[in-house]
């Protein structure tokens, strides 16, 4: 089959389209046939070696839409045909830059019928970990503030969306050019980071939506009210300050789970869900993908095709 090989630790020209076997699955995997694989700035941060990896050399890619090609003994959740979506082996190998890939069964949901290939495969980790940070961590309720960094972009807008499905009001941060972006989804205050101190701007927020890598985190932890929570999907320690002002802080590393997936198909068949995807391209443009990435100015998501 055809893949996205990477040889060596770098930059995105190490990200080589080559010839290589094709997968088999071991017992209580499934085979799918790649249709669409999801492109995401942790892929980024694994090619250059920013996060620590296994042995080279490696397919990188973790989010995938395709078609289920075969199933091995023990498989009962799916069937050869099957449409199905999810995020593979994550934080572990990967393999979805490629024609093909194996996984285990909970790691997929049924592809949504009113989603393109190229749409579910932007979903997955993103939508995850905005439903694993506003569900399963910090439990957002009707009623509460909610204030998202980086809300224009991959996982930004589609927290927004889980927040106000959850009854929440939400406050996205964003460069002005995105502002009408953001409000699209439905955010109901949108703040310019790069003219505005937030910190100074808003106030008793029940959670803060760490999705950007700096100090902005650090900043804005003076929105929280006594009693908050900080949730952070790209810092392990809490920013200072934030015992001082009696506010929580989790750490979120998002997981493969077909179950929460599940449910955002809920939210998308009743309208309440949708993504957004910047640019689909083909898998010989996996390196032009991490540019786009690695800019930091995409809206939503980027898509590679086989």
């Amino acid at each position: 089959m055809r893949a996205v090989s990477q040889l060596a630790f770098g930059g995105p020209e190490e990200l080589r389209v080559t010839d290589v076997e094709r997968p088999e699955p071991v017992a209580t995997e499934v085979l799918v046939r790649v249709e669409a694989a999801g492109v995401n700035p942790v892929d980024a941060k694994f090619r250059a070696g920013v996060v620590p990896w296994g042995t080279l050399p490696f397919i990188p890619g973790w989010d995938v839409s395709g078609v289920v090609e075969a199933v091995t003994p023990g498989v009962t959740r799916f069937a050869p045909g099957d449409e199905v979506y999810g995020l593979v082996h994550f934080p572990w190998r990967g393999g979805g830059y490629a024609q093909y890939v194996t996984a285990p069964p909970r790691h997929l949901a049924h592809k949504p019928a009113a989603l393109t290939h190229a749409e579910a495969a932007a979903l997955p980790m993103a939508a995850l970990t905005a439903w694993q940070g506003l569900v399963d961590t910090a439990r957002v309720s009707s009623g509460q503030r909610v204030l998202i960094l980086g809300a224009a972009g991959g996982t930004g807008h589609l927290a927004v969306q889980v927040a106000k499905a959850l009854g929440a009001y939400v406050i996205g941060t964003a460069r002005a050019e995105k502002h009408a972006f953001v409000r699209g989804f439905g955010a109901d205050e949108i703040v310019d980071y790069t003219t505005t101190d937030v910190g100074a701007a808003v106030r008793d927020v029940d959670m803060l939506f760490d999705l950007v890598a700096g100090d902005d985190a650090a900043r804005a932890v003076e929105t929280l009210r006594p009693g908050g929570i900080l949730v952070s999907a790209t810092r392990a320690a809490a920013v200072p300050g934030a015992a001082e002002r009696r506010v929580r802080f989790a750490s979120l590393g998002v997981e493969p789970d077909y179950a929460s997936l599940e449910k955002l198909n809920a939210l998308i068949a009743q309208g309440r869900l949708r993504v957004h995807v910047e640019r689909v391209l083909p898998l010989t443009e996996a390196a032009e993908a991490h540019h786009l990435i690695e800019s930091g100015r995409v809206k939503g998501k980027i898509v590679l095709v086989p």
